[in-house]
């Protein structure tokens, strides 16, 4: 131990090289994992979780609940499985794009008073309802409630 008391060789460490390679590790774990997500199926709950999920837009729900008759419900075939799209209370810009998201098309949209039956600008009713089921491209008609 005494030998070394008075050496001027001190021990070197690459501490930049060692911090880059931990960063490069990491980078190409984290980009592994998300790649394996991806080709698993996950990528949708991903770019859920990246995209911070505070849309409001209606939402195909899971086939296996398609059983309601609710009037501002439609049910959407396509692709051999039909999902449901519930339209009640959104507001009319919601419901546009709801209805550009599934490849429908609008068709009138009307007005009736409501009462207190809901909120003033919202919608109440479509046309066709479940459960009549329409396709890509049909037409569907709105009804709005106003004060």
């Amino acid at each position: 131990m005494n030998d070394f008391v008075n050496a001027s060789d001190a021990p070197n460490f690459d501490t930049d090289g060692i911090v880059r390679g931990a960063r490069r590790k990491r980078a190409t774990a984290i980009a592994g994992i998300a790649a394996a997500l991806i080709v698993a199926g996950g990528g949708t709950a991903l770019a859920t979780a990246v995209g911070g999920g505070s849309d409001t837009t209606p939402k195909p729900a899971a086939a296996a609940t398609v059983t309601t008759d609710d009037a501002a419900t439609i049910l959407v075939s396509g692709s051999g499985s039909t999902y449901k799209l519930d339209f009640a209370g959104i507001s009319l810009d919601f419901a546009k794009q709801g209805l550009l998201k599934s490849q429908l098309e609008l068709g009138t949209v009307s007005e009736v008073p409501c009462g207190k039956n809901g909120k003033p600008g919202t919608v109440i009713a479509v046309d066709p309802h479940s459960p009549k089921t329409v396709t890509k491209g049909d037409t569907v008609n709105l009804t709005v409630c106003t004060d």
